[in-house]
């Protein structure tokens, strides 16, 4: 029998294949510990891997082994206790536990831990959201072009001449138009010959040969070089071109209610809106805008850590973020998201200007808002009114949140994939 021993050096990624076969198969328990490692982290650390660990039962594999049961005879050497026909009480024993307290006997194991990279763990945070349906079918409307080369055209402007596809069809065309010429002028010549042979050939009819040749020769010679018909131009034609650039407005309440856990529960979800889009847009550009009663544009320091306070109008933060969309980010050419934080603290008159603005200024131009009110008391007349607005606009979404574990179920729910 013929043995084939593979002598090839072990790849970079030589079990990248198991790898992948192991996450499938345990996907249920990683993505458990990834949805208790997202409630609990840090700010900072929030796009790093993570330990998993995987309960030793349930890495247990199946096995086939011979039984003890039936008849059979065993002859031990030394036995000085048993006589044929004794039968031998079945051993006691224990397992021990994987840690607590001290075991005398058995054994025991461990659960397996093993490391999930940052693109695994990114991939089973975010495997089951998705941009809303409805989302999704306004971003396929957007129509941006690219030029792109799409064969050749026998039309077209000198610039767009194919030189080499052009002096092929003369090649061509040449070779057809000549062909029969040619044809006729190698039997012509063989006759010629032929007579050519016989001293009593007539003359005159050798002298009609000639004539003939020199003027099927004549007439080849008088087919163009290059024809019009032979020209090919580059033909360009306007290819869809999908939009893969993506603006994300940030809007926080930075008044006097908005104490620094309510920041801080507002970065994590912005910071897990920014890695979402992240994911499927080449290009991100984000606006931090903060407001109280006067909204600004400000660095990602000011807008989480800003010192200020004051009273809140929401309105100002929303007019000024139409100001920067009309200036700055044409609908055409980007994908433009927003978020907004709040407590839900508001001027009752302002409420509803916010839903105006919202409604006929913003929501038009968006493929996405989703607004977050972090409170633990009623719902005030801010909520009240963008009630109003969800009811109007299906890419406008929003919910509640109440403690740091909330994060990431709101998100998910704000962003999960829907049913078709």
């Amino acid at each position: 029998m013929a043995q084939i021993i593979d002598r090839r050096l072990n790849g970079k990624n030589k079990s990248a294949v198991n790898r992948q076969r192991f996450l499938k198969r345990y996907s249920e328990q990683i993505r458990k510990s990834v949805s208790d490692a997202i409630a609990g982290r840090s700010i900072t650390d929030i796009e790093q891997g993570e330990s998993v660990s995987i309960p030793a039962k349930d890495i247990s594999e199946p096995t086939f082994r011979h039984g003890t049961g039936g008849k059979r005879q065993t002859i031990y050497s030394g036995n000085k206790e048993f006589t044929p026909g004794d039968k031998i009480p079945r051993p006691s024993g224990q397992a021990g536990g994987k840690g607590g307290k001290a075991s005398n006997s058995g054994e025991g194991m461990d659960d397996f831990v093993f490391q999930l990279s940052k693109e695994e763990f990114l991939e089973f945070f975010f495997e089951d959201l998705a941009l809303p349906n409805l989302v999704k079918t306004k971003l396929a409307t957007i129509q941006d072009f690219k030029t792109v080369r799409a064969g050749h055209s026998p039309n077209g402007v000198p610039t767009n001449i194919h030189i080499v596809q052009s002096m092929r069809g003369a090649l061509a065309r040449r070779i057809a138009l000549r062909g029969p010429y040619h044809k006729k002028i190698t039997d012509l010549e063989k006759e010629l010959a032929g007579l050519s042979l016989i001293p009593e050939a007539d003359e005159e009819h050798k002298e009609k040969i000639r004539a003939e040749i020199k003027s099927l020769r004549a007439k080849a010679a008088r087919i163009p070089f290059i024809d019009p018909f032979d020209l090919r131009y580059y033909n360009r034609i306007a290819q869809p071109k999908p939009t893969t650039q993506a603006v994300m407005f940030c809007l926080m309440d930075i008044s006097g209610s908005m104490d620094q856990n309510k920041k801080d529960i507002a970065k994590r979800f912005f910071i897990l809106l920014y890695l979402f889009l992240k994911r499927t847009y080449e290009k991100i550009d984000i606006v931090f805008i903060s407001h109280h009663t006067i909204a600004k544009e400000v660095t990602e320091d000011e807008f989480f850590y800003s010192r200020e306070t004051g009273g809140t109008v929401v309105s100002s933060a929303l007019r000024l973020m139409d100001d920067i969309m009309k200036e700055k980010y044409a609908s055409s050419d980007w994908n433009i998201y927003a978020a907004q934080a709040s407590d839900g603290d508001n001027w009752n008159d302002d409420s509803p200007i916010c839903r105006n603005l919202l409604t006929e200024n913003i929501m038009p131009y968006l493929q996405y808002f989703a607004y977050i009110e972090i409170t633990t008391e009623n719902p005030q007349n801010l909520w009240r009114e963008y009630l109003k607005v969800k009811d109007d606009c299906a890419n406008f979404a929003m919910q509640r949140i109440e403690t740091v574990g909330d994060i990431y179920p709101v998100f998910r729910e704000l962003f999960k994939k829907q049913l078709v």
